[in-house]
């Protein structure tokens, strides 16, 4: 076995999730190189371009493409974006985060991830429509209820997958279709309480892992200090449940900037705000700060809810809260893990912190092919009984594996963080059922 070793600070997801993957492997011993190679890449990326009717009569060709990182364990489950920086890589990180979001929770799907390059700001209702369909139907038979499930993500939403879903319909007559996507209206199969799933996950999440007590002297919320950089629909549902559960919401930030007080915000008057002025900058009563200033704000609790490598090397030193709770997929880069573990600051990572989105998908999957709609308690009742399991089960690897830690190049002693230890929990199931199921031909 080899140790973890200082990292050079990349701000590529997909070189992060790489450097967080392998990190992760110094912890196993005896796993195979082939499987390791395997695991790392996606096993399939399509790219489709293809042309559409705009509004002002012109032709515009678009760029969409689909990545199934890995399905070994059922159908390949995750997002689809619209954006105009998307990258491949950025998708084939995603992707993979997903895989092991979802073999960390324990639901039967693989990782995939989506989106097409274009702006939605800039597109019409009918636009959007007409992007979406031509989409699917470039994709064809490669999405599907059991090889490859979409869901919303960054600009996409219900509306997005019940055009996604009729498209695949239309092209599937005769069949049960509603589980080709999660994430649809609540009227054409969606599940209750899947907005606000990824929050009400990492609720659950948090308040399990303050329970193993791993931050000395906070064992619950009450009266905790919270800050939350992005504010859009996680942020602002997590800030809301957050404050619901006994925390303090300190400060909050969004794209154009944030607002502070130390007395404490109310979540749904900032979220009126917004709603009625398009930012939480200006909120009455609060004093205005940057996102940087945020992520070092006096806090116990940070929340980075927005998007990918926001805590870096040049300002993780900053961060001042105890405990970070990724509401967003990688939000914090491979190097400055290692800072904040030097600070002794713990970060659940996000493929348990955030992990409640999929879990909850999984269950509308479920429902759908069985025709089944569920009430919420129920939903909520399952979503937090995965959610304490995955909370326990990193909580107890992680144990197991600082028990003996390894040692460096330099004599130092490495330790393991809550990440390796997800990560090697995911790892590990994902091998395991590689193995089992062998190698054919």
């Amino acid at each position: 076995m080899t140790t973890p070793t200082k990292l050079v600070e990349n701000l590529d997801l997909f070189a992060n999730a790489t450097q967080q993957f392998e990190r992760a492997l110094t912890w196993i011993d005896g796993i195979k190189i082939g499987i390791v190679e395997y695991l790392i890449n996606p096993k399939r990326t399509i790219h489709v371009r293809f042309p559409v009717n705009m509004d002002d009569g012109s032709i515009r060709t678009f760029h969409g493409f689909r990545v199934l990182h890995n399905r070994v364990r059922g159908p390949g489950k995750g997002g689809l974006r619209y954006h105009p920086d998307l990258t491949e890589g950025e998708v084939a990180a995603l992707a993979a985060f997903m895989t092991w979001k979802t073999a960390v929770v324990d639901v039967p799907f693989g990782g995939g991830k989506g989106g097409i390059v274009c702006n939605p700001k800039e597109l019409s209702r009918g636009e959007l429509r007409r992007i979406t369909r031509r989409f699917v139907a470039e994709l064809g038979d490669t999405i599907g209820p059991y090889t490859d499930i979409p869901a919303p993500d960054v600009y996409t939403d219900q509306q997005t997958m019940a055009w996604i879903y009729d498209t695949f319909d239309l092209m599937h007559p005769g069949q049960n279709n509603l589980a080709v996507v999660t994430g649809k209206p609540l009227e054409i199969g969606g599940s209750v309480g899947r907005d606000e799933a990824t929050a009400q996950g990492g609720l659950f999440a948090t308040e399990r892992l303050l329970e193993h007590g791993v931050i000395p002297g906070m064992q619950t919320l009450e009266d905790s200090r919270v800050a939350v950089q992005g504010y859009g629909n996680a942020g602002a549902t997590a800030a809301r449940l957050f404050h619901d559960a006994g925390a303090r919401i300190v400060a909050v930030s969004d794209s154009r900037g944030g607002v502070s007080n130390d007395n404490g915000l109310d979540p749904n008057q900032v979220s009126a705000h917004k709603e009625k002025t398009g930012s939480v900058v200006g909120f009455e009563g609060a004093a205005e700060i940057s996102n940087e200033e945020l992520l070092a704000y006096d806090c116990d609790i940070l929340i980075p809810a927005a998007i990918q490598c926001q805590i870096r090397t040049d300002n993780a030193d900053n961060i001042k809260a105890k405990l970070i709770i990724e509401a967003a997929n990688g939000p914090v880069t491979a190097a400055a893990d290692e800072i904040l573990q030097e600070k002794n600051i713990l970060a659940l990572p996000d493929i348990v912190a955030n992990s409640g989105g999929v879990v909850v998908s999984y269950f509308e999957w479920v429902q759908n092919l069985e025709n089944q709609q569920w009430d919420l308690d129920k939903v909520e009742r399952r979503l937090k009984k995965r959610m304490v399991r995955a909370v326990d089960n990193t909580v107890e690897r992680w144990k197991t594996l600082n028990e003996t830690p390894k040692a460096g190049a330099d004599g130092t002693k490495a330790s393991a963080t809550l990440r390796d230890a997800a990560l090697v929990t995911a790892i590990e199931r994902i091998a395991t059922v590689v193995l089992q199921r062998d190698i054919w031909p």
